[in-house]
């Protein structure tokens, strides 16, 4: 199935990023589902991914951060077992997770437990870019004030 997105692309300023991450995603949904994960919303600020890693220590797995993108990779090495497997049932197979994360996203915490790595996320947005309330005043335009009171040094 092929996502079209070009009439919301000519109406809207902006949201090319979005857009571009539909489309992305809309490819890559026939990717393999491994390892299986859940994604919780802790708080208003406050996520929470839950990655099934069975078999794989902290050594077998690293986080790498980047801005707007998360991407958890696992690669077990090729350990002999003591006994003869008679079957494998546990996936040790090399894994690549990417997660696309919104703007000011940060990793906050990550855990191995049980063979669950929890990876807790925090969205910061920095005070300059949250919204402000902008008072309205009465009177003319300050370009109009300007152009009508101040002469021109320059010419």
């Amino acid at each position: 199935m092929r996502l079209d997105l070009t009439p919301y692309r000519r109406s809207t300023v902006g949201f090319d990023r979005l857009f571009d991450m539909l489309e992305t995603n809309a490819r890559g949904a026939t990717s393999d589902n491994y390892p299986p994960f859940n994604l919780e919303r802790i708080a208003d600020d406050r996520y929470r991914i839950t990655l099934a890693v069975a078999g794989f220590s902290r050594d077998d797995i690293e986080i790498t951060a980047q801005q707007n993108l998360l991407l958890v990779s696992g690669k077990k090495d090729e350990a002999q077992s003591e006994g003869q497997l008679l079957h494998i049932g546990i996936a040790n197979r090399a894994f690549e997770r990417r997660f696309e994360l919104a703007d000011f996203v940060l990793v906050q915490d990550a855990r191995l437990n049980d063979g669950l790595l929890v990876i807790d996320l925090v969205r910061e947005v920095p005070e300059a870019m949250k919204p402000k309330t902008v008072a309205i005043k009465t009177g003319a335009p300050l370009a109009a004030v300007e152009d009508s009171g101040v002469v021109d040094q320059a010419a």
